[in-house]
């Protein structure tokens, strides 16, 4: 048994030997996500969304049929959705387990459901989400809008309860940290390093890959390593929290994609929930969802901690008191 092994007896991700090599690489295993009937209706379709990359393509056809008109799927039987999908009852009823139903009532369900919440929410803004040549300033205003609103409140609905308690707990008992992330994740990480260091917790945030592997290499049992991608496929992130993983480190990934290649080195997954549209508003939400997330980890390891928190932002507040006019 490796002093990995010794330090984590009860991972919840298959131990491997790391290949530095990214594009080599063996795809990660399948995660069984979170039962859509058990969280809110809207869940049904951010699953299908954070999952639509990882089908296959039998699959991907259901999939993309029901995000392009869940009514219309919810009203159909399962043999007239295999058909128009150009596939088999059987595919259809992987795909309803791949989402973590019982079988196809249940999906119909859902989505009904969620073409409901669709619909209600369409009424705060007069078109949809996606921008076009034409809109006006106030158009683009409302869209942005309304793609930020729509990707904190679906990231909030469908975040694993169970995956933040357990990162906020080893957060909290870190002996160090480390925080990576590539471009907009890495103003993420930052974002958490400023937020954690503020009440006095040991934490470095790394945007730079050839710096954050030397620190993930220091790494050993008791520290704790979060590697942010919103794709999850970001190479240098993935071999980063690979490196920390190995040494020992708790590792937590913060993605927009469950089945993603950061999660095969992840003990605990957090998820966001964006859609993706024209001239990058989708990544200027996932952000935004991103940034929800660090919020809950922050204020989940501040409520843990409370009389140490205010004694902290008591001291650093008054640190900077003296700059203010």
């Amino acid at each position: 048994m490796t002093s990995a092994d010794k330090a984590h007896p009860k991972r919840t991700t298959t131990d491997r030997t790391v290949d530095h090599n990214p594009a080599e690489r063996k795809a990660p295993a399948p995660r069984t996500p979170t039962p859509a009937h058990s969280a809110p209706p809207q869940t049904v379709l951010v699953q299908i969304r954070a999952l639509l990359p990882s089908l296959p393509p039998a699959e991907r056809r259901v999939a993309e049929a029901a995000l392009a008109d869940p009514a219309n799927v919810a009203a159909q039987t399962i043999t007239e959705l295999a058909a128009e999908c150009r596939t088999s009852e059987t595919t259809v009823m992987r795909f309803c387990r791949t989402l973590g139903l019982k079988g196809y009532p249940d999906l119909r369900i859902g989505l009904a459901s969620a073409a409901s919440a669709e619909e209600s929410s369409a009424g705060r803004t007069a078109v949809g989400p996606d921008i076009g040549p034409r809109d006006t300033l106030a158009d683009i205003v409302a869209k942005l809008g309304f793609a930020d609103a729509r990707a904190v409140e679906d990231t909030v609905g469908q975040l694993d309860l169970h995956a933040l308690k357990r990162a906020v707990e080893a957060l909290s008992s870190a002996d160090g940290i480390d925080a990576y992330g590539v471009g907009a994740s890495g103003l993420v990480a930052l974002d958490l390093q400023q937020k954690l260091h503020r009440i006095g917790r040991r934490i470095n945030a790394w945007v730079d890959p050839h710096m954050a592997l030397t620190s993930a290499a220091l790494l050993r049992g008791g520290d704790v390593a979060i590697g942010i991608s919103h794709t999850g496929d970001t190479a240098a992130t993935v071999e980063v929290l690979s490196e920390a993983h190995r040494n020992g480190a708790i590792t937590v990934a913060i993605t927009n994609f469950p089945r993603s290649a950061i999660t095969e080195y992840a003990d605990h997954v957090l998820t966001t929930a964006v859609r993706e549209t024209t001239f990058r508003s989708g990544a200027m939400a996932s952000r935004i969802a991103a940034l929800t997330v660090v919020d809950c980890l922050f204020v989940g390891v501040a409520q843990r901690s409370r009389p140490r928190t205010l004694r902290a932002l008591e001291r650093t507040y008054a640190a900077v008191r003296s700059h203010r006019l």
